[in-house]
């Protein structure tokens, strides 16, 4: 029988209980600084390459997958002012999902790009244009949404 998927809220508590929230000693602005502007340049190239890029070319499979690491990037910077990292993809989204409902991200939507990157890294699964078309909108909105709360926090910490 196949397992229902846990909410954000049973997959925090879970990483949690196991140890996979990492305690900071601090927000490291340098380093939360450094991972914006490494996130904004993938996000950059990533927009150059999407024009050139044929419908029926494999080359969606590494658009999806930059604009994931964007969106994990910045994720990760972001829970970085609540000075904790995350050991993986799946425990930080659903700290970010539980700790920060300001955003009003949706598990799974987060969950959706996290297991479909996931099947490109691990299983070789193949990205179309039409599934990159599918989450295009709203990762976008997303990365937006966490860049300007990272502005907002940068400029709290001044």
């Amino acid at each position: 029988m196949m397992q229902r998927p846990k909410s954000s809220k049973e997959a925090c508590d879970l990483c949690e209980r196991d140890g996979f929230f990492n305690p900071q000693e601090s927000a490291d602005r340098f380093k939360i600084e450094s991972m914006v502007n490494n996130a904004v340049a993938d996000l950059e190239q990533a927009r150059k390459i999407i024009p050139l890029t044929q419908k029926n070319s494999g080359g969606w499979s590494t658009i999806y997958k930059l604009h994931y690491d964007v969106l994990r990037e910045l994720a990760d910077a972001c829970i970085r002012f609540d000075c904790v990292k995350s050991a993986n993809h799946w425990c930080l989204f659903a700290f970010l999902c539980e700790k920060h409902p300001e955003l009003e991200f949706s598990w799974e939507f987060l969950e959706k790009v996290r297991t479909k990157r996931n099947g490109i890294y691990y299983y070789g699964t193949p990205i179309a244009f039409t599934d990159f078309k599918e989450i295009e909108f709203q990762i976008n909105l997303y990365i937006e949404t966490l860049r300007k709360a990272i502005e907002k926090k940068l400029k709290e910490l001044d």
